[in-house]
């Protein structure tokens, strides 16, 4: 008797334990890795700051109907290996969702994530991750690499037209070596340069490299008039400083997210005048409403958005967007559980961020949340609009 007594005091607690996780008024688990010190920390670092403020921000203001986020992450420094011991750890410790970065690290991840039925938001954009086929239980709030590409390709294409080109036009794609790099070249952007009748060339940018005039060189040889960089922001800045010395004035420079930001402005000083950058999120140098609540977070922090950046805000959004998934999830009646929160995810249709990115969409089907995004241009030292928003043909 005494013994039966013991087990229901056990079967008790471990029900109590669930349902204040999935059901009740317990906090909510969301499992986060950044890299704030690895590789890619120029940019990991305040994206991860944007995940965290946002989290803060909505526990100061009741949570999700009373309920706190908490938020378990740690620094995987760009290592796979680091990133797929600490998702393990943190599914172990009862995440309902989780929030990650790298390309590598995610795709590495994406079956586990599958099996665990655990709804992810990475900051990579690789194409694959937004095809439910493929990664069922990621989605993509950012516009993925792939379609940045197809849109940057299009406008190439047309800007080439505008100038009285005659041919086709060269691109040279300067890549981060990874696959974060690769990822748009590889999902389909060879394919569709070659189809729309570009010549495109990949040139790897060598880790650790303290100049990239080698790579530069032969883009020159080859005559390319645009070159795009798939990379982060210091870098692109050292390869923008060396086209500054090697006289490179004829050729228009294009960043895709990573490298479309303040950071670049500031290491590349007056080699950045005239790059054009890839925005699926809005720049803090264009107010939109979506950017108010980071704002005034971030003036009681003594910061702002503007010292913050770009990055920042795209970590709050992304967030946000996550959490939408599980406040529906929770207004509906339902378990908090990763199927659900995925079901909930699934049924967000033109999710207005307050023009921080296009209206978000995702299916059963399609969890490519962003098909548009905004073309910038530096001038004068500062990110200026150059397009409205653009969107994949």
């Amino acid at each position: 008797m005494k013994r039966n007594g013991f087990l229901l005091v056990v079967m008790g607690l471990i029900l109590a334990a669930c349902v204040g996780q999935r059901g009740g008024g317990g906090p909510i688990k969301v499992g986060g890795l950044f890299d704030l010190t690895g590789a890619t920390s120029d940019v990991g670092k305040p994206y991860a700051e944007g995940v965290q403020g946002f989290v803060k921000w909505l526990n100061d203001h009741g949570g999700i109907n009373g309920r706190k986020i908490e938020l378990l992450y740690q620094d995987y420094a760009y290592e796979v290996p680091r990133a797929e011991q600490l998702y393990t750890q943190f599914v172990q410790e009862g995440v309902v969702a989780f929030m990650g970065w790298g390309t590598g690290d995610t795709e590495a991840l994406r079956g586990r994530i599958a099996e665990d039925k655990i709804p992810f938001m990475s900051a990579s954009y690789s194409h694959v991750l937004g095809n439910p086929k493929e990664a069922p239980y990621n989605f993509l709030v950012g516009t993925s690499y792939s379609h940045q590409f197809f849109i940057v390709m299009d406008w190439i294409l047309e800007d080439w037209k505008a100038r009285g080109g005659s041919g086709a036009p060269k691109v040279a794609f300067m890549h981060h070596p990874s696959p974060f790099g690769l990822s748009p070249w590889e999902q389909g952007g060879q394919e569709y340069a070659k189809k729309l009748g570009i010549e495109a060339r990949a040139f790897e940018m060598p880790r650790g490299a303290t100049d990239f005039i080698p790579q530069l060189s032969q883009i020159r040889d080859f005559g390319a008039q645009y070159v795009v960089f798939q990379t982060v922001s210091s870098p692109a800045a050292v390869a923008l400083k060396n086209a500054k010395s090697l006289g490179m004035t004829d050729v228009t420079f294009i960043c895709l997210n990573w490298c479309a930001d303040e950071n670049l402005i500031k290491l590349a000083g007056d080699a950045a005048e005239g790059t054009i950058g890839a925005f699926p999120f809005t720049p803090p140098t264009v107010d939109v409403p979506g950017m108010k609540e980071a704002r005034e977070f971030l003036k009681a922090q003594g910061s702002s958005l503007e010292e913050k950046g770009v990055h920042y805000i795209q970590g709050w959004i992304t967030m946000r967007v996550m959490v939408e998934g599980i406040r529906k999830t929770i207004e509906a009646g339902k378990a908090l559980t990763g199927e659900n929160i995925k079901a909930s995810l699934e049924t967000l249709t033109n999710f207005d961020t307050g023009g921080v990115t296009v209206p978000i969409t995702f299916t059963p089907t399609d969890h490519w949340g962003s098909k548009g995004m905004r073309l910038f241009k530096v001038k004068g030292g500062k990110w200026q609009a150059l397009t409205d928003y653009l969107y994949v043909k």
